[in-house]
């Protein structure tokens, strides 16, 4: 930022890491300004909000953001407890939002952002320039809001990856919208709760979001007889599948894993292994999955999709961003999250350097910042909101500074490789994989915890 510049650090999306930027801002005197879609701070969050953190609260609260609470008399949750995310909205999120004050607009959503008077094509004069960020407010008014630099904090919830396999969604995906879901169901509400129950569920994905989804059905189907879950899974079963367990430093993350385990060990799931979805066929009053080679997944009621997500580009189409042509993620970034690439450990702790784009002073943070990438946490935004305010505001020593070490998963082998059945671990903690095999339905027998009952939404 230039000196002396009284533009504002505009702050794409209230949630958590857009607030904690905020918070770093303001402890660094910059003026925020956080633009938020919805009507509340962590609108996205309250979405998922029936969904139970495996970060406890200690995990969950950025230091600058408890600094700017303080004086308002705001107590810290107990660091030892688990929240869901309508906890982390209304004990935090909100009260966050409330202290920051006029600094946070609600209803106002971001539909370009561009350097004043500049497409992306121009050269000439572009970095004298700032920043102008269209926008549409209550009732459909625009604005345009001139800023000194831009930080978007407006992750992924809203663009969920579809059915298909090839990344597109499949046929007939349209044609059955209105059967399908494309997040963890809330089945303590009584509306869900009549959708799934006694109903046969295909649940698509293999992460942290499938696991809750498997782990809430097997609940059901112990209470509601003919409920079941057909387990879709592009690739094998082996160690690494239902995460690191015991191995994982955060417990409630490994207990999921286990908590599926025990949905498939007491025979409330089935897994379809090595199944790529290419169509949705209707027979009768039921739904059949149809992959790339012909195989079919017959007698469905339901389909919830759980293939992950993905950031929205589009309104930042005249920045010139350097996004790594696979993930779409910061180019910097991008080898160090790569699910194709990854083994055991975790992602490097990283900051303003790795999230630097051709463009000057523009920053992806958040879930946005990992593109298509999985598996992330809250401190990981913290560290990179912390960095960057600091090199905005001229601290280059403490922008390069690593303030964070992330707790290790527990898991070994790319993830990446779904192509291929999952091979147990090896001795030395090493993965190895298999030829790819015709997809089957079995129903496991695993073992496991299967008292443990944490849930997650993958991100936290």
């Amino acid at each position: 930022m230039s000196e002396g510049s009284d533009l504002p650090v505009l702050v794409i999306g209230a949630g958590p890491i857009g607030l904690a930027a905020a918070a770093h801002l303001t402890e660094r005197g910059l003026n925020p300004l956080v633009l938020e879609a919805g009507p509340a701070a962590g609108a996205a969050v309250r979405e998922w909000g029936h969904v139970r953190l495996f970060s406890t609260w200690s995990e969950l609260v950025d230091p600058a953001a408890e600094k700017l609470l303080g004086p308002t008399g705001w107590t810290h949750p107990d660091g030892a407890t688990y929240p869901t995310g309508a906890d982390w909205a209304r004990l935090y999120l909100q009260p966050l939002a409330d202290a920051l004050g006029d600094r946070v607009r609600y209803n106002t959503r971001v539909t370009g952002v561009a350097r004043a008077g500049r497409d992306r094509v121009v050269d000439s004069g572009r970095e004298d320039q700032p920043f102008t960020v269209h926008v549409t407010g209550a009732g459909g008014s625009e604005e345009r809001i001139a800023a000194a630099a831009v930080i978007d904090a407006s992750g992924t919830w809203s663009t969920p990856g579809p059915l298909g396999a090839d990344g597109l969604p499949a046929i007939g995906e349209q044609a059955h919208a209105a059967r399908i879901s494309y997040r963890v169901p809330d089945l303590k509400d009584p509306a869900v709760r009549a959708r799934y129950a006694g109903r046969r569920t295909a649940v698509v994905g293999s992460g942290a979001s499938a696991f809750t989804a498997l782990a809430g059905l097997a609940d059901l189907a112990e209470q509601e007889d003919g409920t079941h879950a057909v387990w879709v899974l592009r690739r094998g079963i082996g160690g690494s599948t239902f995460g690191g367990g015991s191995a994982d430093q955060l417990p409630a993350r490994g207990a999921l894993g286990l908590a599926a385990k025990a949905a498939v060990d007491n025979g409330h799931a089935s897994a379809l292994t090595g199944f790529r979805t290419a169509g949705i066929e209707r027979t009768g009053d039921r739904l059949a999955l149809v992959s790339e080679d012909g195989h079919r997944a017959e007698d469905l009621d339901e389909i919830i999709v759980l293939t992950g997500l993905r950031p929205d580009l589009s309104f930042l189409t005249e920045l010139r961003l350097g996004l790594d042509e696979r993930l779409q993620a910061p180019t910097a970034l991008a080898p160090l999250i790569d699910p194709n690439q990854h083994s055991c450990g975790t992602v490097y702790p990283h900051g303003v350097g790795e999230l630097s784009h051709p463009e000057q002073g523009v920053h992806l943070v958040g879930m946005k910042s990992y593109g298509r990438a999985p598996t992330f946490l809250a401190m990981t935004g913290y560290e990179q909101v912390r960095s960057i305010a600091a090199h905005l505001a001229g601290d280059h020593e403490a922008a390069a500074r690593v303030e964070l070490t992330l707790p290790e998963t527990g898991v070994c082998g790319g993830a990446g490789l779904f192509d291929q059945p999952a091979a147990p671990a090896d001795a030395d903690g090493g993965c190895c994989s298999a030829p790819a095999v015709a997809p089957r339905l079995i129903t496991l027998t695993v073992g496991g915890d299967s008292g443990a009952s944490c849930a997650t939404t993958g991100g936290c």
